[in-house]
């Protein structure tokens, strides 16, 4: 266990250095910062003091090193537009974002594995056969259209939910949250829905296919034939086997639930990073987008770690495999 958990460590850092190179150079041809933060009757020579004190004019090595370097240390850099630490404003949005993203993530664990379970185990009936029908509208409907439509039914017309903004909120140290609050968590409702509906759907189909492939292995009939109740063949010996392979896919979800709540941050107004990024690409900060995508990676990587090692602790076949 130790040896593999390093080995992930190894990958993990070779990947986070691959993804800071790429955001740094990518975000170097989409346009000069100077122009968004000096006015009309900026000199020319006062564009390349500012280029010079910013460090612009360094080899591109120079600057990439000296970006990774810092952002090892959490120190992003400056924000050109907002003249205030990357990092300040990133903490600032940071809970805004993972408390989206939890409680989508909730929504899609608590909501599509049992109705994974349910279609597979009821799929001729008419509210499974309904259940299915529905799925394929969080499947192929964009986020942004979904958010648009929750927002005309209950914001506009039925006026039980507010539309945008995190409501008020409550300071713990740094960190502030919603869920201490009535309008907070009205409005949490909206958006996590949004979030959660593509990854709920896909969840669910996942879990039905592979709940009905291990229903068809020969150890379940094994099991039938032994005269075991189908609550215990269905929940202890079905769904155990079934998770396996899921474990994987929801994790790589949870990660695309942080990293895709850039658009639902932007159709609701929430005060998050994918609000904060969309507004740094309109500015050329550079120093934002490039911070964003590097945390972004962060979690992915962490999320990937944790889904390995439950992999590992729940397949015996890589512990076994590891041993030889």
């Amino acid at each position: 266990m130790i040896s593999f958990i390093f080995k992930r460590l190894l990958q993990s850092i070779v990947v986070m250095l691959a993804v800071a190179l790429i955001a740094f150079s990518m975000f170097r041809f989409i346009g000069d910062p100077i122009n968004n933060m000096v006015g009309q009757d900026t000199t020319q020579e006062e564009r390349e003091a500012l280029a010079e004190r910013l460090g612009l004019n360094d080899p591109f090595f120079v600057q990439f090193g000296r970006f990774a370097l810092h952002a090892a240390e959490g120190d992003f850099g400056i924000s050109y537009k907002y003249r205030e630490p990357v990092s300040t404003l990133i903490k600032a949005r940071l809970s805004a974002t993972l408390e989206l993203s939890f409680v989508a993530a909730v929504l899609t664990l608590v909501v599509g594995i049992p109705l994974g379970v349910y279609t597979a185990l009821k799929g001729k009936g008419l509210i499974s056969k309904g259940i299915m029908t529905l799925s394929l509208v969080g499947v192929s409907l964009p986020t942004f259209l979904i958010g648009i439509l929750l927002i005309l039914l209950f914001g506009v017309i039925l006026r039980w939910l507010p539309t945008f903004g995190r409501g008020d909120v409550v300071a713990i140290g740094w960190w502030t949250t919603g869920f201490l609050t009535a309008s907070g968590i009205k409005s949490l409702i909206l958006p996590s829905i949004t979030l959660a509906l593509f990854q709920m759907t896909l969840i669910m189909r996942l879990v039905r296919a592979e709940m009905l492939e291990v229903l068809r292995t020969d150890f379940i009939k094994f099991a039938r034939a032994r005269g075991l109740p189908d609550r215990s063949v269905h929940f202890k010996h079905a769904l155990k086997n079934t998770l396996v392979p899921v474990i994987t896919v929801t994790g790589l979800q949870l990660g695309a639930l942080i990293a895709f709540a850039i658009i639902t941050e932007s159709v609701f107004q929430w005060p998050g990073m994918g609000l904060l990024f969309i507004q740094a690409v309109s500015d050329v900060d550079i120093p934002i987008m490039a911070a964003y995508l590097v945390l972004i990676a962060f979690f992915f990587v962490v999320i990937n770690m944790i889904v390995d090692i439950l992999y590992f602790t729940v397949d015996p076949r890589l512990r076994a495999d590891s041993a030889a």
